[in-house]
């Protein structure tokens, strides 16, 4: 039976944020929440946020749950489906303090220790509360594409190459950080969204990720649309 109701805590991706032509950041009304809603004729309330890590969205979530007033129940999946989607700027580097001290260890905006834990503790209340947890896997980015982009305003890319030891890492890197939510699911038993896979089963999906390499443009919404709607199928 589809869900009447889902609660979406997220970042820009799950917002339907995406890079405009003139190279400024834009919400779409095509995002993925967006589609599946329409299509689906469920209601989407989305509390996701441009630039949210795991942190941030645990306060965004005990704020909700604040002025929600939700009392506590037993069964799971009363409240609706809460949607989690996190990890893109969590796993992300202050580039410029990089690209100064390539030499200095640096660390991610959430270590990824404390991204698990977080992760965690957001499941546990929701669960609490009586929602169901669907978890969100990430979209890849195209790391040279990406590299382009941080740079772009004179951060010196030798600089951060020096540090990261190759382009590719920032995929790795990112890489990680996916790998950490597919446990936590597997973990906490929620099911997983896995729009990470519908992308890289295309190959080459440089048409679905805007100029920046992290974020899905229209193309790739609709592409996260049609995961979120198997799932609901299945729900």
């Amino acid at each position: 039976m589809v869900p009447k109701n889902v609660y979406l805590f997220g970042d820009s991706v799950a917002r339907g944020i995406i890079l405009g032509d003139d190279g400024s950041y834009m919400p779409i009304r095509e995002s993925f929440a967006s589609l599946s809603a329409q299509k689906l004729g469920i209601t989407v309330v989305n509390k996701a946020r441009f630039g949210c890590t795991i942190t941030k969205g645990l306060g965004i979530l005990h704020r909700f749950m604040s002025s929600e007033r939700i009392p506590e129940t037993a069964r799971e999946g009363d409240k609706g489906v809460a949607i989690l989607e996190f990890g893109g700027n969590d796993c992300d580097f202050l580039w410029d303090q990089v690209a100064a001290k390539p030499e200095a260890d640096h660390i991610p905006l959430t270590p990824l220790d404390t991204f698990c834990r977080v992760y965690g503790q957001m499941i546990d209340s929701l669960r609490a509360k009586g929602f169901q947890i669907a978890l969100m896997s990430l979209p890849p980015l195209i790391a040279e594409r990406y590299l382009a982009w941080i740079t772009r305003n004179g951060l010196s890319r030798e600089a951060i190459l020096r540090w990261l030891g190759g382009v590719e890492k920032i995929f790795t890197w990112h890489e990680g950080y996916d790998r950490a939510v597919r446990e936590i699911a597997a973990e906490k038993r929620c099911p997983l969204l896995d729009v990470r896979k519908d992308f890289l089963a295309l190959g080459d999906y440089g048409e679905y990720i805007c100029a920046d390499g992290i974020h899905p443009n229209r193309a790739g919404h609709r592409l996260m649309e049609a995961s979120l709607e198997r799932y609901a199928a299945l729900a």
